[in-house]
């Protein structure tokens, strides 16, 4: 029987995933990046905790737990070159982990490629999780204003230039005019922090899309109930999904939720 171990780092798509599966009758294991631990999370499922400061040590506690398929969740950061054990297996991953300084997509195929190159297949689990994607045009009961949809026309127009470039996924726009694109802190922080930028006008929208020539290995764009108690703490009309390759963290959850806050949910295709 095939094991699928997830290679797990932070945030709630590592759980989302693994828990999917298990319904549908895989055999699932946790190896968890130790400082995205959290036992409450993970309750339940069969866990390992690994760190990155040793390949060799990955690559044994695979081998461990009988390993044959593998698939990377979640948000990584790179350690520092000085916490790194120098075993050859480590040698090798520190090339990608510490030389690669194109982009994270680039990094994150680079990683891929060492998990295959000792041994491991690469588990396309979206294939058995489409149900967990943003299918349909509205998902709320509210839908977008005239003003959101001009807000996203903005939104795409730019989106082209911003996603290509391996930087972030989201942006704010309000008034056709762009208060933020998502760096390092991530969409949740994008939100706090252009709430203060905000003028009078309509209350601004999060547009939320993959970037160009991802290969949505780990960080695939994801929302879930969070995301809807700060898209209404901070006043936004809602939220537009790329369709069919956003995730929705709790879907039934988060769909009443934003229809409690009469926040919208919607979907729409990038331009290509």
């Amino acid at each position: 029987m095939n094991n699928i171990g997830i290679i797990a780092g932070g945030g709630s798509l590592p759980i989302a995933i693994g828990r999917n599966l298990i319904k549908k009758k895989f055999r699932v294991f946790f190896f968890v990046i130790e400082e995205f631990f959290n036992i409450n999370n993970y309750k339940g499922l069969d866990v390992t905790i690994i760190n990155l400061k040793s390949a060799k040590k990955i690559i044994g506690s695979l081998k461990a737990k009988n390993i044959n398929s593998i698939i990377m969740a979640g948000n990584i950061n790179r350690p520092s070159i000085t916490d790194l054990s120098f075993d050859f297996q480590t040698f090798k991953l520190a090339k990608s982990l510490l030389l690669n300084k194109t982009g994270d997509n680039s990094l994150l195929i680079s990683i891929k490629k060492y998990f295959m190159d000792n041994g491991f297949e690469y588990f396309d689990w979206k294939e058995h999780c489409l149900e967990l994607f943003a299918k349909y045009d509205d998902l709320t009961q509210l839908k977008p204003s005239k003003k959101a949809r001009e807000n996203l026309k903005k939104a795409l127009s730019i989106f082209k230039f911003f996603g290509e470039i391996d930087v972030g996924q989201s942006m704010i726009i309000q008034n056709q005019i762009v208060l933020g694109l998502e760096a390092v802190e991530g969409t949740d922080n994008l939100m706090i922090r252009c709430m203060d930028y905000k003028k009078s006008g309509d209350k601004g929208i999060l547009v939320k899309f993959s970037k160009y020539n991802q290969s949505n290995i780990l960080d695939i764009p994801t929302i879930g109930e969070k995301t809807i108690r700060l898209l209404k703490d901070c006043n936004y009309e809602g939220v537009y999904l790329e369709k069919n390759s956003c995730l929705i963290i709790d879907k039934e959850k988060t769909f009443d939720l934003a229809d409690k806050y009469k926040v919208f949910i919607s979907t729409c295709n990038k331009i290509e």
